[in-house]
């Protein structure tokens, strides 16, 4: 078995287009690969192929990064041949293969219907892949439920319960680590086992920064008579508005006040002309999830969240 990237060849670039969309785990369509190549957020050295002795390809690894990403940042679509006996160890060796060349272990994003558990052939599918990504070094799992909004949902209008302003870098980085405490997000709470909450809040304040939004969107959260409620980040993904980031801190929880702090992110990218807003959260994060649900927001997806320990 010989693992491999592609080559700016269009030949070789062909080649993973016609890749068969074996299985039940939606695979990406070679026009969206197209467009993914267009916009440099796939390359051919990150597209790779496992080939047995006669050159036939037998598996597919598409690694996704934004257009000025140095290293890939995610795996978006890992498929293996139905003909092949063990798929676990096949797309293992792949992953190992791309990890290898990369210098770095990107996390593996594999989206999935909300019923895959009532259906066995997905089932089955999930089974062999968490297992390669186990076995390629990926061995944290986070669950996370995907919303979209639309204008059909409408915005709520303002209620005057919180004041929302422009801040300083200092106090976002201030109510970033204020909000990490108590946070019932998965990823929040595994960083914080290595690492400080005023390290990971300037890791996150880098991170929203470096996202398509502008620095200009965020927003902090005041009580009427000044005292920090929370933040409000919009954001966006390189194909959508986002929510990205909010919370309320931990002296104001139990209020309702998410639902204001949503509802703002939601009419300033409404505002903005926003025909779809994307967000995540994790699916036992189960305050925040409802707050999306009272918003209108729609579950479109699960996102079953691959990546190497911290």
């Amino acid at each position: 078995m010989r693992f491999r990237a592609a080559t700016a060849d269009p030949a070789d670039i062909d080649r993973a287009l016609a890749h068969p969309a074996d299985g039940p785990v939606e695979a990406l369509s070679a026009e969206k690969i197209r467009e993914e190549l267009a916009g440099n957020q796939f390359r051919p050295e990150w597209i790779w192929f496992a080939e047995d002795e006669d050159g036939e390809v037998l598996g597919r690894a598409l690694w996704w990064g934004r257009a000025d990403s140095e290293r890939p940042l995610a795996l978006d679509c890992l498929q293996i041949r139905d003909s092949v006996a063990d798929p676990a160890a096949l797309a293992a060796g792949l992953l190992a293969a791309g990890h290898a060349a990369f210098g770095n272990l990107p996390l593996y994003n594999v989206s999935l219907p909300r019923d895959w558990r009532t259906r066995p052939e997905l089932v089955d599918a999930v089974a062999w892949r968490r297992k390669a990504a186990y076995e390629a070094g990926l061995t944290r799992e986070i669950e996370r439920l995907r919303y979209e909004w639309t204008p059909a949902a409408e915005a709520a209008e303002p209620t005057g319960r919180l004041v929302f302003r422009e801040g300083t870098d200092e106090e976002f980085l201030d109510a970033f680590t204020r909000l990490s405490a108590g946070s019932l997000d998965l990823h929040t709470q595994n960083e914080l086992r290595s690492m400080e909450a005023g390290q990971l809040a300037r890791a996150d304040f880098e991170f929203y920064l470096d996202c398509p939004g502008e620095r200009s969107w965020w927003r902090l959260a005041h009580l009427p008579d000044g005292t920090l409620a929370g933040m409000a980040i919009p954001s966006a993904t390189p194909y959508h508005r986002n929510v990205g980031y909010l919370g309320v801190v931990p002296e104001q929880r139990g209020r309702g006040l998410i639902d204001e702090v949503l509802a703002e992110i939601t009419r300033f990218h409404a505002a903005a002309g926003a025909e779809r807003i994307t967000a995540t959260t994790d699916t036992v994060n189960a305050p925040m999830a409802a707050a999306f649900d009272r918003a209108g927001y729609e579950v479109t997806e699960i996102r079953l969240v691959l990546e190497p320990e911290a």
